[in-house]
């Protein structure tokens, strides 16, 4: 395999010389006034991919992060959330409200399937109690886009805050935070934006505020009202040459345009489809018209090593793309295009 191969996987994502460039600039004070310009620019610009007119907030870390951010500013033990599992990371929202001593309520969905919008409407109608609803915009895990904007427009009329985890599809297909009511939005750097890991964002709606005011967190580090106190640096020292990098990653962003941008996400992921399935290969959603814009999951014909053949890709051509995840691993793979 040579030192640079082409990475097909659902992130982390090449990443264009250009913002390597740019990460390559001198280190600036993160407190002083040239690097908080710089910062604050690329908040109010980030606000245009996610869509929405709410705070969004910079954080060091992962994804995962922002789905903690989330979940921990507005949960207290023994509070229950609603959450949406139709996948690996859909899961994850679980996982965490469980650490946060909340009362998880889990509406199960088969792996491959999309979020059932009755499902969730009588989810709600058996819990109105809920304190928050999550769920994921385009589970990685499975290949499959969840209907986001159906189940907003359900969450938007209770008392719950609507959480959506859209790391792997944000900046590569289409979604409105305010226009689809999401209270708390959270994506990371290494996906559609192109970046490297390491940052993590999230929006948070006046609807999100009022319960995190009212709310006696535990978290401290992803204390979201400490970013809101200081906005112009982050409470805790940010990745500086990242920052360079979300500048420059934007920069890119709008000179291709956002709609062309989605446009292209959903161009190439219909091209690998299409050719795939002449393969031989099936696709592993149950429909095609909930297939993600971002990444295709797809099973192999029988008799085939899903690992041997990565290995090949791997190998011979220096091309890599991943294989399935938890339950699913050994039977599919998965191709990354963004």
């Amino acid at each position: 395999m040579k030192e640079d191969p082409l990475l097909m996987i659902p992130g982390p994502t090449m990443v264009p010389s250009r913002v390597v460039r740019a990460m390559s600039a001198p280190i600036l004070p993160h407190r002083g006034s040239a690097f908080s310009a710089l910062f604050l620019e690329q908040i109010e610009r980030l606000k245009k991919i996610f869509q929405t007119k709410n705070d969004i907030f910079i954080l060091c870390g992962s994804g995962t992060a922002a789905m903690e951010a989330a979940v921990s500013n507005v949960v207290e033990p023994g509070d229950k959330v609603i959450c949406l599992v139709n996948g690996k990371f859909s899961g994850r929202f679980y996982e965490i409200a469980g650490r946060f001593k909340a009362t998880p309520v889990v509406i199960n969905f088969e792996w491959g399937s999309a979020v059932d919008v009755e499902g969730v409407r009588e989810a709600l109608a058996t819990h109105p109690d809920a304190k928050a609803v999550t769920m994921v915009f385009n589970e990685t895990s499975t290949g499959v886009r969840n209907p986001v904007k159906e189940v907003g427009e359900l969450v938007k009329d209770t008392d719950a805050v609507f959480i959506v985890d859209t790391i792997s599809a944000l900046g590569g297909d289409e979604f409105r935070t305010d226009d689809w009511h999401v209270d708390m939005c959270a994506t990371g750097s290494q996906k559609c934006l192109a970046l490297p890991p390491g940052l993590a964002f999230i929006s948070v709606s006046e609807k999100a505020w009022k319960v995190i005011e009212a709310t006696d967190s535990s978290s401290y580090y992803l204390d979201l009202r400490r970013y809101r106190d200081d906005k112009a640096h982050a409470p805790y020292t940010p990745p500086v040459t990242l920052v360079y990098g979300l500048k420059a990653s934007l920069d890119i962003i709008d000179e291709e345009g956002l709609d062309r941008r989605i446009e292209r996400h959903r161009r190439l992921a219909r091209i690998v489809r299409e050719e795939a399935q002449k393969m031989g290969l099936t696709l592993f959603p149950s429909s095609e018209d909930i297939c993600s814009s971002t990444v295709t999951a797809l099973r192999v014909p029988e008799g085939i090593d899903p690992g041997k053949l990565r290995g090949v890709l791997r190998d011979e051509f220096d091309i890599i793309i991943a294989g399935g995840q938890a339950q699913l691993k050994g039977d599919i793979i998965r191709i990354g295009h963004m």
